[in-house]
């Protein structure tokens, strides 16, 4: 090796060691933790993130709620319904023992919100009624119209079908999956249905460490 290729060698291992740490620094002081175990958890975070539609609705006390006010806390929304009869209580039951079992720094750092897409039957009083047998600190949103939760529905790529509200206890089709929305208002990814607890558990603790 001449003296010429042994600088260069020596150059590119120095850059090479100074990226690393660079890289490392950043994943560090940010808590990226390991992105393979929370892809395999479930949680598929985006590149970018994504601003939330100008939508206007009521919580579980009937008391107007912006969707920009999503902010301070990371928030998981699930779009069900109350007269759900299989996913929406399942997945809330999941969701009341996932919290349980978080550590209280990463409890005060989470909301869950089940934003119903069944406005027709889901008025704030049974809103909170329902979640009340979950998790009183769940928070409940509707909207005057099912236009406008599928506005906010089709914004977090979590759309769901209209039901027909003419037939008697009629069904609505919808998925399991959450919207993952940051402290800053906007969404950053999602996480996966089926829910697994045990590793969403260990892994939501790092998600929550982000800004």
């Amino acid at each position: 090796m001449t003296r010429t290729q042994k600088t260069v060698f020596i150059l590119a291992a120095v850059i090479a060691l100074i990226l690393g740490l660079t890289i490392n620094k950043v994943l560090s002081s940010k808590g990226q933790g390991d992105p393979t175990a929370l892809i395999d958890a479930g949680i598929i975070l985006l590149p970018q993130s994504r601003n939330l539609p100008d939508v206007k609705m009521t919580d579980q006390d009937g008391q107007p709620v912006a969707m920009d006010g999503l902010k301070d806390k990371w928030s998981l929304l699930f779009f069900g319904y109350t007269f759900c009869p299989d996913i929406c209580p399942t997945t809330l039951a999941q969701l009341r023992q996932i919290k349980s079992e978080l550590p209280p720094e990463a409890v005060a750092k989470l909301q869950i919100v089940l934003v119903s897409v069944d406005p027709n039957r889901d008025t704030p009083k049974q809103l909170k009624q329902y979640l009340g047998y979950f998790d009183p600190q769940f928070k409940g949103l509707t909207a005057a119209s099912v236009e406008d939760l599928q506005k906010l529905a089709n914004a977090v790529s979590i759309p769901f079908i209209p039901a027909d509200t003419s037939k008697p206890n009629y069904t609505v089709d919808h998925s399991g999956n959450l919207a993952v929305i940051g402290p800053d208002g906007t969404q950053r990814g999602f996480i996966r249905a089926p829910l697994n607890n045990q590793k969403l558990v260990a892994q939501l603790p790092e998600m929550l460490k982000r800004k």
